[in-house]
């Protein structure tokens, strides 16, 4: 495997060098106790921490093998919501509801990467993109990467002009006194797959995770590859932990950390088999943090249900800024807010790979539709097939040798409907769908779906139109092409494939 490689390559010098980094960094950022210092100027900054591909794997979650002391802090300083997840478990979707406080299914931007061709998608009138409202009510708005030096991925899935949502790359560039909103994008769990970026992470860390000491989801075959993997997103675990670090140390450096609130989340799951793309706790379940002065002190853990989409509520209403009446995201510390009774998550296209699939989770309960349960979960996906642990998957299940939950996701078809427990079945592994003693709470749910379906203006009950679907592939195919002919070729296959199952009803 390449990261053998890679670690092999670290040096005790950069390792040493790290430590040094690390160890003053977290000196740095554990001065007096934020939180509990007043708010100046009246209206805070709202920073969002937001990172790619990465689950709940911090120390505060109970994972024994990362070190993540700034995250952590958050956690004991701030509000923990210990069930917290997003709408979509894909990034462009997730970022395009994020960035607008909607459902992407209610705005026409579920499709992963769409709008990236000649056929443009745009924003409902009624619906304007959070860095505009905080922009008209006299915040900077800034975007950046995780030091600030460029501007941070966006990734939205309707047509948008940066400048529109942004002046400037991150928050230096604001007047005297003027109150900032501010995203920093963290790459976190796609260093992992990335040659010279999971080389770099590496050369900063004090020590990498020994892969024989990982423990695997009970539905992963205890595999070499698979354990090597599963290490080094591990490692960008504790990566993310420093780059955390730092950027409170460029808050506090500023002289505007005692008057900020810190959101920190991640965009979906792990990037694996069973993660990234689907609807299981693995690709939907998030990491969501609230830290910083104002906030509420007399619930630091909260369990109550909560969509990613609540984030951009959130912000608003801390800054005293009008959350618009239409906004399906919720205000987290409203008084006398409303809870959610449940949350709904969807996945639709990625990439070239079409799929039709909502979740809600109520109470202790999951359930999942499948609309298209004639296809295998894992259809052919350029992206996803790239993955290492792909082949291995596929060639230990040909050869029978994945046990029964090991096989679930590489099953050829799905039932059209999923139903767990996740109090008795936290990885679920055992599908409820089918008993009879199930059968009032299956009827339940699946008037909730159906209403919700409705009363939201779920706009993926229905195929993409081939037009538009050839639009986004363009671009993808051209970039592809361009990069890897023969991947590019994989590409055109599966695309074709698609077309194929679609005239077949499949």
């Amino acid at each position: 495997m390449p990261q053998q490689s890679y670690r092999s390559a670290i040096t005790i010098m950069a390792l040493s060098l790290s430590m040094l980094v690390s160890q003053a960094t977290l000196t740095q950022s554990q001065q007096p106790d934020a939180p509990q210092q007043a708010r100046v100027n009246g209206r805070p900054n709202i920073v969002w921490i937001l990172v790619d591909d990465m689950s709940g794997h911090f120390g505060y979650q109970g994972e024994k093998l990362v070190s993540t002391p700034h995250v952590d802090r958050l956690a004991k300083e701030g509000i923990v919501f210990s069930n917290a997840y997003a709408t979509a478990p894909v990034c462009s979707t997730f970022r395009s509801a994020l960035i607008t406080g909607m459902y992407q299914t209610s705005i026409g931007a579920h499709h992963h990467r769409s709008s990236r061709g000649a056929l443009k998608i745009k924003l409902p009138e009624a619906v304007t993109p959070i860095p505009t409202l905080f922009r008209n009510a006299g915040y900077y708005t800034c975007n950046s990467n995780a030091d600030g030096s460029r501007r941070g991925k966006e990734d939205y899935n309707f047509e948008y002009k940066p400048t529109d949502f942004y002046d400037g790359i991150n928050w230096q560039g604001r007047a005297a006194n003027q109150p900032f909103f501010a995203q920093v994008q963290l790459s976190g769990g796609k260093h992992r797959n990335i040659a010279t970026a999971y080389q770099k992470i590496c050369s900063e860390l004090p020590r990498t995770i020994d892969p024989s000491s990982v423990a695997l989801p009970p539905y992963y075959p205890d595999h070499p590859v698979l354990r090597e993997d599963w290490a080094a997103y591990l490692d960008s675990v504790n990566y993310t932990d420093i780059e955390v670090g730092r950027i409170f140390g460029r808050l506090e450096q500023d002289g505007c950390l005692e008057n900020t609130i810190v959101f920190f989340l991640t965009d979906h799951g792990i990037s694996h088999a069973r993660g990234k793309q689907f609807l299981y706790e693995e690709g939907l379940k998030i990491p969501f943090l609230a830290w910083g002065a104002g906030l509420p002190r007399d619930r630091s853990k909260r369990s109550d249900l909560i969509a990613h989409i609540d984030l951009a509520a959130t912000s608003l209403h801390l800054a005293g800024i009008e959350v618009p009446s239409t906004m399906e995201g919720r205000p987290l510390f409203k008084p006398q807010r409303k809870a959610r009774e449940f949350v709904v998550s969807a996945r639709d296209r990625c990439d070239e790979t079409v799929d039709h699939i909502r979740s809600i989770r109520k109470n202790n309960y999951k359930y999942i539709r499948n609309y298209l349960p004639q296809r295998p979960y894992l259809q052919p996906c350029s992206y996803k097939d790239s993955k290492p642990f792909m082949p291995v998957l596929r060639q230990l299940h040909a050869e029978g040798k994945l046990s029964t939950a090991e096989a679930l996701i590489m099953a050829e078809t799905r039932p059209p409907e999923e139903l767990y427990n996740l109090d008795d079945d936290p990885w679920e592994l055992n599908n409820l769908a089918r008993k009879d003693a199930q059968k009032k709470r299956l009827i339940a749910f699946r008037g909730l779906l159906h209403d919700w379906e409705q009363q939201s203006g779920d706009q993926g009950q229905q195929f993409e139109s081939m037009d538009r679907y050839d639009s986004d592939m363009k671009p993808y195919l051209d970039r592809t092409g361009r990069r890897d002919p023969a991947k590019a070729k994989v590409l055109e296959d599966n695309i074709s494939l698609m077309k194929q199952w679609q005239r077949d009803g499949k």
